[in-house]
């Protein structure tokens, strides 16, 4: 059964998108993305420009890898400042597929909601296909549908914190209201374990950068992490059990058992 990831017209085997950076070195970088299988990877302008030519091991092995480029606006604090970057990222990069971030606290990373809807509206006018990382609140989310984007990365956790979905309840709302959006969770999963809770909750994937690259062997975490995905995702599918406040037994009892039916005729 065909159950690929659709975004923005295109299709993805894979469920898993993963970033590019705090790797220990570029090797293990490339080692890390080939056995995590994705096919989307992340990057930043302000951290690599091919252009400048410092890394080029870096660049090669992105070149090399043949995913789908996903820029993101790390770092950017106001609509200006995140359109502008953006527009340098499709002339480097060469794409116009675009995470958008526009960060509103230094603290915990969170979002700015109303610069993030502003970007948005302006970035989708001149064409980018936009992938806002944003939180969990309904409103926002469909104020970002409402200027025109199809996809939405709202967090599991704070950037970094490995915390896991920490709002199970606004994230269960968002994938009941929003059945039709393709849903990424994006920051907070430190696990595989969580990323895999994340499909069986019907996220569509799950896009994750710390996890992996600040492992003790990011390449093993990356397979394990592809796995993970793999196993929510088919558990979604197939279905998961209700859960029950009272017990329920796992063997159907039809009558009882033969010895007791032997009692119960010795003692009549």
């Amino acid at each position: 059964m065909s159950d690929l990831l659709t975004l923005y017209g295109r299709t993805f085997n894979s469920r898993l998108l993963v970033g590019t950076a705090l790797y220990p070195s570029p090797a293990i970088m490339r080692e890390s993305v080939q056995a995590s299988a994705s096919e989307i990877i992340t990057l930043s302008l302000r951290r690599q420009n091919p252009a400048q030519q410092q890394d080029n091991r870096f660049w090669d092995y992105i070149r090399e890898s043949g995913c789908q480029l996903l820029p993101n606006t790390a770092g950017c604090k106001s609509p200006r400042e995140a359109v502008e970057l953006a527009k340098m990222s499709q002339e480097i990069f060469q794409t116009d597929w675009l995470k958008l971030e526009v960060i509103g606290d230094d603290y915990n990373l969170q979002p700015d909601p109303f610069g993030l809807v502003e970007a948005a509206r302006e970035l989708i006018q001149l064409g980018f296909k936009v992938l806002p990382y944003c939180t969990d609140d309904l409103v926002l989310c469909r104020k970002l549908l409402d200027v025109g984007c199809e996809v939405l990365m709202p967090w599991g956790a704070p950037i970094g914190t490995g915390q896991g979905l920490l709002n199970k309840y606004n994230l269960q709302t968002l994938r009941e209201r929003l059945s039709d959006v393709p849903l990424i969770i994006d920051a907070g999963i430190g696990a595989p374990s969580q990323a895999a809770e994340a499909l069986e909750m019907g996220f569509d994937a799950v896009l994750l950068n710390t996890a992996i690259a600040k492992a003790q062997d990011p390449v093993l975490m990356a397979n394990a992490f592809k796995l993970a995905v793999e196993s929510g995702r088919a558990a979604f599918n197939a279905g998961l059990m209700l859960r029950r406040q009272t017990a329920s037994p796992s063997t159907p009892t039809l009558d009882m058992p033969f010895w007791q039916q032997a009692e119960s005729i010795l003692q009549d």
